[in-house]
């Protein structure tokens, strides 16, 4: 069974009726002729043979009819011109058909699975094409039929002139066709029956047999219309002179009015017609056709067979591969074709009509492709095909329909395709429409299994077919492309070329077809893909499932345009809705994809104008609305898509809160206060979240303008609620602040305060922000949080799950306790490093009971002083701080040049407790007092004060809240330097030296006192300060000489205390809360004139626990800062501390520096049996590898630690720069050189043996060695800060200088205390000689010296 062809290459019958024949129809009734003979076709059962002679059945065989005239003058009009007319003639007939396509299209269940009118109609039109081509020989006709009636006065005559009629063809029109005669005779006719036959004989004899009589009875009156398939549109003629060659438009027979797709036939004349067209078909049209195949191909044979014969000798001459060929499928007879061909057509597929030059017909290779493909050879017919399209004549665009799928078919349709238009160029009205038919026959013919097949992909064919026009033939392909594709299930490959259709749709002005694509664009990016991700994605992204909003990168390319159609159209509240739901893709969609899809906005050139232009049209459409509707319209479902105030940052403010610093700090400034508390009494503290009758408080909401332009916000207002009463108790008992109006421009934040103030006692919740959208749209946003994530039962676990959503609540009561705090001078506060500044804090009770007891609660790096009440003129007493916790003592010194000796330090690492500000009496309500405060400038940087004041009315009251915060600088006035090293002296066991800068750029610094402070060390000082300020880039350097002091067994003590410690974080027991040893500090000072404060050494302290607090946070990470004050003591026996006090006095400023980085004396890694019992245990499995990682490295920083520090406890000081006179003419010279050993361990004893070189190597080229003679080896023992001497020899035989090196020592460290007196040793070392060492001894000759 041969494939049904579309109607487009089907035999084309061309029809010239005589004029009797023409008045005979139409007195008759009928149509035409061409359309009596188009309502016979396509005849049923129709058999045809190949050239093999085998038969191939036609479940169809189809016709095309035309009047020889009509086709004759279409000839002669331009290509490109009629191209232009039917695209035009087609967009007109779909804009008017269309309105009611959509509405009974919409109406249909499955819309998606049945063929759309508007792809039939365009199918139709294309197919409906009749006039022939250059570019192909489809249409041109294959037979011409010459029809006459027996009504004519002499109707041999009339056949005679029909025959004798020269055709008026162009000279590219193929000439190939079969003549047939057809004689009319009616029921009414003058002549006879048997005259007719005589006629018929006549005509045969005279014409060939390619007659027939066709006897009608042509009844009168004309019977009932009897239904008839509808004929294909065909273009009408050009109504102006522009149609014809020469300007003149040929007198057209008119068109016969007749009923639609009826004819008024009797039903013997219609089964007479019907034989008529059978026999026409069978017994003349096809046994013709297949002549000719039988001929065109014996010569297209012959034609193919000589190259092969080239090429196989060429191959066996020179040894080279033939050029593949086309081996004839089909052998036929010598017989040549009764017709001749002048020409060949050898015209490119792409050329275009209006050719000046005359163009020949179609080629005879391309004529017997196409009759073989009508006769159903496709064997045939396929070889021919592809031997032109190897030629470049064309054949791809018949190739997809003879061979089974592959993936070489879309190949060809492409090449066929772009044949026609490269992608570069823009396209011709001619090269649109051809492109318009290919993609019809295929989509048409290819069964849809085939061609929606991934191995096709023919929908693919249709948007290439396309192309850039955009005219409403390629809008349809577009649209038939998204059908077959959301048939194929690819949604959103399908939505955008609904899209791109409904663009170019719009610009045509068919305006329902343009809403119903967009509607389709949209229904399809908003829908759910089949494959859904995995859940584990939603969960990394905090997304819920269900938050899909669709392929947002098309979406405002889809709404925007049907927003603007509605509105045009009068759908105002839809167009509202369309234009109000684009701000949800606002500065969302920035891919490419995305502006390649919105034509409305050129986002390539300026993308922040999309956001304004979609306001604009909102606003617009909004306008209207209410000016048609009333100021109270407004839909039901209108919604702000978008949302201006961010939740996250919405809180509440009190009168009484600062609305600085961050929430976290005051949340830790609480809980300190509960902890230090709890100890004391069960008084609970009211959180500062309440607020008071009558006084204002404000939600603070930031807005943040998520749109490319500025928007206006009008009314902003918020929306409370309260368990106390409806919305009406609460407009009249809470007054809320509404704002006018705001602008955000563009991706602006800003945070508004709006102030609520309650008349009553309630519970107020704040549920949302009110306001109106552009000052149109009341909007209401939620400032609801969403709730915390639950994961307590395993099926939350799985499945997220949320807590409620939290709103903001506060509790209001009657102000009956309210402290209001504040700074006296609030300025810029900008202080030295170490600066002691004095501030005023004025209190005042702002409520209506009195207030006897106020704390204040401060940061754990916050350094204050309150000053007392009374203080004695002259002195500063032992001021105690008011936690009893802790506290340092130090003697009264006068204000006069005498200092502190000695103090005693509990020396624990205890964060600050809070103050009690001591009052006079009860501050009563509208009363107010001044308190001076001293802050102590430690870190350099910006930096917030943030100040918890907490306070009651008495004994047993419970505690309230207030926070206070001041912001200031601290800038670096000083850079500080330390050293230190072994002294070289027999009075100092170290030499220190501070070095000082004045970095500031104007202030000149004096340098007051320096004071040192060590529980083991006592220093004195080795020069004076400078009596002079300390100039801008000027430094001084100030030496200090270190002695051991005080008691050394505090050394061991702390040493073993904080080796215990460890031991049990190392084996990871639980930490006793025991305290470190306590320690009696020695000071020692360098003084200029210096008035002491009360608040010094309170400073000192603090600023010593924080230097530690830091030092133990950055080396033992692992370790919670709460376990500090049992494992580590605040001073390290063996530190010294320096405390610089400086002023500048031209501002009157003064301050203080600790500099706490200085350890002497050696130490003997305490902590090494602790590590070693760690490393030496059974390695423990652990499950968790970071947990392992955790304890390797609170290993490795207890081990790196300053308890674990070690080093050699010798220094070997060589007594040098004697000098010696000797006479040298008694003989060499034995002169003495002494060695001092000494002991810097502060608790260990050591043992040594100091070996001396014979022969040693100078160390200096200007050094002579010398030799050491006498005894070589000196043993002793050294107790803890022992030293000794021995005396060694050298000698000498010539003056020079000589080098006192060349000796090594032997160290043993022995373990303090053994019971039995036994050695044990804990260290070995050994040393030599630095190589740069430059101790030498002078020898001079006497008698050269004289």
């Amino acid at each position: 069974m041969a494939r049904v062809l579309p109607p487009s290459l089907t035999p084309h019958i061309c029809i010239l009726p005589s004029p009797d024949l023409e008045e005979l129809l139409q007195s008759s009734s009928l149509p035409s002729l061409p359309h009596i003979l188009q309502s016979f076709s396509p005849l049923p059962q129709v058999t045809t043979r190949t050239t093999a002679l085998t038969t191939v059945p036609h479940a169809s065989f189809a016709l095309r009819f035309s009047d020889l005239v009509e086709i004759e003058v279409a000839c002669r009009e331009d290509e490109e011109q009629r191209a232009t007319r039917t695209i035009d003639w087609i967009g007109e007939r779909i804009s008017k058909r269309c309105t009611k396509w959509v509405d009974d299209f919409e109406k249909m269940q499955d819309r998606d699975a049945a063929r759309t009118p508007w792809w039939d109609e365009l199918r139709r039109c294309a197919e409906g094409d009749h006039i022939p081509s250059r570019d192909e020989g489809w249409n041109h006709p294959m037979s011409i039929i010459l029809a006459v009636s027996t009504t004519a006065p002499n109707p041999l005559q009339a056949i005679t002139a029909l025959h004798s009629r020269i055709l008026d063809f162009p000279s590219w029109v193929d000439t190939t066709h079969l003549i047939y005669t057809l004689i009319i005779h009616p029921r009414h006719s003058p002549l006879s029956d048997e005259e007719a036959g005589a006629l018929f004989n006549a005509v045969k004899k005279q014409y060939g047999l390619h007659a027939y009589l066709l006897s009608l009875k042509l009844p009168s009156p004309p019977p009932a219309p009897v239904p008839v398939p509808a004929l294909v549109p065909r273009l009408p003629p050009p109504t102006g002179h522009n149609g014809s060659v020469d300007g003149v438009l040929p007198d057209l027979k008119p068109a016969q009015t007749v009923v639609l797709n009826t004819m008024r036939m009797s039903e013997e004349d219609i089964q007479q017609t019907a034989r008529f067209t059978r026999e026409f078909v069978t017994m003349s049209l096809v046994p013709w056709m297949e002549k000719c195949v039988v001929d065109w191909n014996e010569a297209y044979s012959s034609s193919r067979r000589l190259p092969l014969r080239l090429f196989s000798s060429t191959r066996r001459l020179f040894g080279t591969s033939p050029s593949p060929s086309q081996t004839p499928v089909h052998s036929s007879g010598s017989t040549s074709s009764s017709v001749m061909r002048s020409h060949t057509y050898g015209t490119s597929q792409s050329s275009v009509a209006s050719s000046t030059l005359p163009s020949p017909p179609p080629s005879q290779q391309r004529r017997l492709a196409e009759f073989a493909t009508i006769l159903g050879d496709f064997k045939l017919a396929f070889g021919v095909w592809e031997s032109l399209r190897k030629d470049g004549k064309g054949g791809s665009d018949i190739l997809p329909l003879l061979i089974t799928p592959s993936p070489a078919v879309p190949l060809h349709a492409f090449h066929a395709l772009n044949t026609i238009h490269p992608s570069s160029m823009e396209l011709p009205s001619h090269a649109q429409l051809r492109a318009l038919l290919y993609a019809v026959r295929w989509e048409s013919t290819i069964p849809s299994s085939d061609f929606l097949s991934s191995v096709l992909e023919g929908e693919r064919w249709l948007v290439l077919a396309a192309g850039n026009a955009e005219e409403p033939p390629a809008a349809l392909l577009l649209a038939h492309a998204a059908l077959l594709s959301v048939r194929k299930n690819a949604r959103r490959r399908a939505a955008l070329w609904y899209l791109f259709a409904a663009n170019r749709l719009e610009k045509c002005g068919i305006k329902p077809l343009t809403m119903y694509f967009l509607r389709r664009a949209h229904e399809l990016s908003i829908s759910r893909p089949d494959r859904l991700l995995s859940s584990s994605f939603w969960m990394s992204e905090g997304k819920q499932a269900s938050d899909f909003k669709g392929f947002d990168a098309v979406m405002s390319g889809i709404e925007h345009p049907l927003g603007r159609l509605l509105y045009t159209t009068g759908d105002i509240p839809g167009a509202v809705r369309c234009f109000l739901s684009l701000l949800r893709w606002s500065s969302a969609s920035t891919s490419p994809l995305a502006q390649l899809s919105n034509h409305t906005v050129d986002n390539t050139k300026d993308p922040s104008n999309s956001d304004k232009v979609f306001l604009e049209d909102f606003q617009v459409a909004i306008s209207h609305l209410k000016s048609i509707s009333g100021e109270q319209a407004k839909p039901e479902d209108l919604k702000l898509p978008i949302c201006f105030a961010l939740s996250s940052q919405t809180h509440l403010r009190l009168a009484r809160d600062s609305v600085d610093g961050e929430q976290s700090d005051w949340d830790a400034r609480e809980e300190s206060w509960s902890s230090f508390w709890k100890h004391r009494g069960k008084e609970r503290l009211e959180r500062s979240g309440k607020a008071a009758v009558g006084e204002a408080f404000w939600v603070d909401i930031t807005l943040r303008n998520p749109l490319d332009t500025k928007v206006n916000l009008a009314n902003l207002t918020v929306v409370v609620e309260s368990p106390s009463g409806d919305t009406e108790w609460v407009g009249e008992n809470i007054v809320i602040e509404t704002l006018e109006e705001i602008i955000l421009n563009v991706k602006e934040s800003r945070t508004i305060s709006i102030a609520i103030t309650p008349s009553k006692p309630a519970s107020l919740t704040i549920t949302g922000l009110a306001y109106d959208f552009l000052g149109l749209l009341p909007t209401i946003e939620s400032l609801a949080r969403r709730g915390r994530r639950l994961q307590q039962t395993p099926q939350q676990r799985q499945t997220v799950t949320y807590a409620p959503d939290v709103f903001l609540k506060l509790d209001v009561e009657e102000a009956s306790q309210e402290l209001a705090v504040a700074f006296v001078d609030d300025g810029r506060l900008v202080l030295a490093e170490g600066e002691c500044k004095r501030m005023k804090l004025w209190m005042s009770n702002a409520g209506s009971r009195d207030i006897g007891e106020v704390w204040i609660v401060v940061g754990p790096e916050d350094q204050i002083w309150i000053k007392p009440l009374d203080r004695e003129p002259g002195t500063f007493n032992c001021w105690l701080i008011p936690s009893p916790t802790t506290y340092t003592t130090y003697a009264a010194v006068s204000d006069t040049n005498k200092a502190w000796k000695t103090w005693q330090s509990d020396n624990k690492i205890i964060p600050p407790t809070p103050y009690s500000i001591p009052l006079a009496e009860k501050l009563e309500a509208a009363q107010s007092t001044e308190v001076t405060v001293v802050l102590h400038a430690g870190r350099k940087g910006k930096q917030d004060l943030s100040l918890l004041f907490v306070y009651r009315e008495g004994q047993g009251s419970p505690f309230h809240c207030t926070r206070v915060t001041r912001s200031y600088e601290v800038v670096q006035c000083l850079q500080i330097l330390t050293i230190s090293h072994p002294s070289h002296s027999q009075d100092y066991s170290f030499s220190l030296s501070l070095d000082l800068a004045n970095v500031s750029s104007s202030s000149p610094v004096q340098i007051n006192q320096v004071t040192t402070i060590s529980a083991s060390w006592s220093c004195g000082s080795l020069n004076e300060l400078l009596s002079e300020p300390l100039n801008p880039s000027q430094s001084v350097r100030i030496s200090f000489g270190a002695t051991p002091a005080g008691d050394r067994t505090c050394v061991n003590e702390v040493s073993a205390f904080v080796s215990r410690k460890l031991s049990s974080v190392l084996n990871g027991e639980v930490i006793e809360s025991d305290s470190p040893p306590p320690l009696e500090l020695i000071c020692g000072h360098v003084s200029q004139t210096f008035a002491y404060e009360p608040f010094v050494t309170h400073f000192i302290t603090n600023t010593r626990r924080i230097a530690v607090s830091r030092m133990l946070a950055e080396s033992h990470p692992r370790i919670p800062a709460s376990s500090y004050p049992s494992i580590f003591p605040l001073y390290n026996p063996l530190s010294v501390d320096f405390v610089i006090f400086w002023e500048i006095p031209s501002e009157q400023r003064f301050g203080h520096i600790l500099v706490s980085d200085t350890t002497l004396g050696a130490r003997h890694a305490a902590l090494r049996e602790a590590i070693e019992k760690v490393e030496s245990a059974g390695v423990k499995r652990i499950m968790y590898a970071e947990t392992q990682r955790e304890k390797t490295e609170t290993l490795q920083a207890i081990r790196d630690s300053e308890w674990n520090a070690e080093m050699n406890p010798i220094v070997v000081n060589v007594k040098d720069g004697s000098v010696i006179e000797h006479s040298f003419t008694q003989g060499v010279c034995i002169t003495p050189v002494e060695f001092t050993i000494r002991n810097h361990s502060l608790s260990h004893p050591s043992r040594f043996i100091l070996r001396l070189d014979a022969r040693q190597d100078s160390p200096s080229s200007t050094l002579l060695p010398a030799s050491y003679c006498g005894r070589m080896t000196f043993r002793g023992v050294l107790e803890p800060l022992q030293s000794t001497s021995v005396r060694a020899q050298i000698c000498v035989t010539r003056p020079g200088t000589y080098a006192l090196s060349g000796w090594r020592l032997e160290t043993e460290v022995g373990e303090p205390g053994m019971e039995d007196g036994s050695w044990q040793i804990r260290h070995r070392y050994e040393q030599k000689a630095p190589a740069d060492d430059k101790s030498s001894i002078v020898v001079s000759d006497l008698l050269q010296s004289s």
